[in-house]
């Protein structure tokens, strides 16, 4: 059984399993005891979808109003013509051919990689190294797009990718500890409309059944459901 720290312990004892407002749930969070990093927060959505159904997968990205306080490393796989544009939007590296050999070849220091349609031909060979990672472009997510240097653009500042996993829950990143109570608040309710608008038509019964806010290193907090109505 792990062991947990002092402080995680100490802040689980001030949590009643009590559902609380969002603002409530934000101010929870907010008050348990601090650690030497700047602690990310999330929220995760436990849906009544089934994993196993395809038209029921919930997968994406969002733009949350105020950031999520970390520029992430973007790579571009793009023509070559479009390379200089895509560094100067905001991509660590950017191209076709060199690029994705480099990556071939077992470099994967970045967090997104974004790529332009012509290119996926050629890009598509890195599925196996990149789809376990979770980095594979996607048109779903809006990592294969047209639009290259619009999209590196705003992944670079923090665009937040989201996919459900095996049991049914989403979990998408919505600001730091040290974000103002407000911020944080609308950043999460944005991350949670955009999710209650995703329905599939397929599903029967309820979609959201649990909200929770939670960070790194602090127990999670239950929010109402009614804030995803």
């Amino acid at each position: 059984m792990r062991k947990r720290s002092k402080r995680y312990s100490s802040d689980e004892k001030k949590v009643v399993r009590e559902v609380l407002s969002l603002a409530d749930a934000v101010k929870k969070v907010k008050a348990f005891g601090s650690t030497k990093f700047d602690q990310t927060i999330e929220c995760v959505m436990h849906l009544g979808i089934d994993p196993k159904q395809a038209d029921q997968m919930i997968r994406g990205a969002i733009s949350l109003p105020n950031g999520i306080g970390k520029a992430r490393k973007v790579i571009a796989f793009c023509e070559d013509s479009e390379a200089e544009a895509a560094k100067a939007a905001g991509a660590i590296e950017a191209g076709c051919d060199e690029l994705i050999e480099k990556v071939s070849k077992g470099w994967m220091d970045f967090d997104v990689a974004i790529a332009a349609p012509k290119v996926m031909g050629k890009a598509g060979k890195l599925g196996r190294i990149l789809g376990p990672q979770g980095k594979m472009p996607s048109p779903k997510n809006g990592t294969v797009t047209p639009n290259v240097i619009d999209a590196v653009k705003e992944f670079a500042a923090g665009k937040v990718e989201f996919r459900n996993d095996s049991g049914g829950n989403i979990h998408g990143v919505v600001g730091k500890l040290s974000f103002e109570a407000d911020k944080l608040q609308e950043n999460a309710q944005a991350f949670i409309n955009h999710i209650a608008k995703m329905r599939p038509q397929a599903l029967k019964g309820v979609y959201v059944k649990n909200i929770c806010l939670t960070a790194t290193m602090s127990p999670s907090v239950l929010v109402d459901v009614s804030v995803a109505s």
